[in-house]
């Protein structure tokens, strides 16, 4: 099985047991995620992705707050929007028949299903749409605008509320993109 095609539950190998640690908050940092998935240290972009991979394997939520927690401290960092930008989108077909899986800029992988929701909000002002998926810890991730097209080319229109949606699939779970304007 190759790493893409992991899920994320699959790899708890690779994540530290971050609910088992519950160590003193030491203050915050000067550290910043931006909604393009840029990690900032002092407003420099981090440049080293390994760097920026071990870091959002130690990053935690709390009370819609976030930290960097190791067994012994936990500091906050400032995020834009949500922490994880997912950059790539595979259809497989699983235990439950299609499924979606994405990858993150951070090599976090996750199949679209229960555990693991889509979500689409919509701006008020604009009606353009912002898709996020359940990472973990309450944590989400944005789908890149990219995957969201990708998604709307694999939807299919139907009815929800007498009201026709582009809807996609993923482990027998059905999520609307959004409705379609009637002309």
């Amino acid at each position: 099985m190759t790493a893409a095609s992991k899920n994320i539950q699959e790899q708890g190998d690779q994540l530290p047991p971050l609910e088992k640690w519950n160590p003193e908050f030491c203050g915050d940092i000067e550290m910043r995620i931006a909604r393009d998935g840029t990690w900032f240290y002092g407003g420099t972009p981090i440049g080293r992705p390994s760097m920026v991979k071990l870091f959002s394997r130690v990053l935690w939520m709390e009370d819609g707050q976030y930290f960097l927690k190791t067994p012994v401290e936990k500091v906050g960092i400032d995020v834009d929007d949500v922490p994880f930008l997912f950059v790539s989108v595979e259809q497989r077909e699983g235990e439950k028949g299609p499924e979606l899986v994405f990858t993150s800029k951070t090599d976090d992988v996750v199949v679209a299903g229960e555990q693991y929701p889509i979500r689409v909000e919509h701006c008020d002002q604009t009606g353009e749409p912002s898709p996020y998926i359940a990472v973990r810890f309450g944590m989400e991730g944005l789908i890149a605008r990219n995957v969201f097209y990708e998604l709307v080319a694999l939807a299919e229109e139907r009815e929800i509320d007498g009201v026709s949606h582009l809807v996609i699939e993923s482990q027998a779970i059905e999520y609307s993109l959004g409705s379609l304007n009637e002309s």
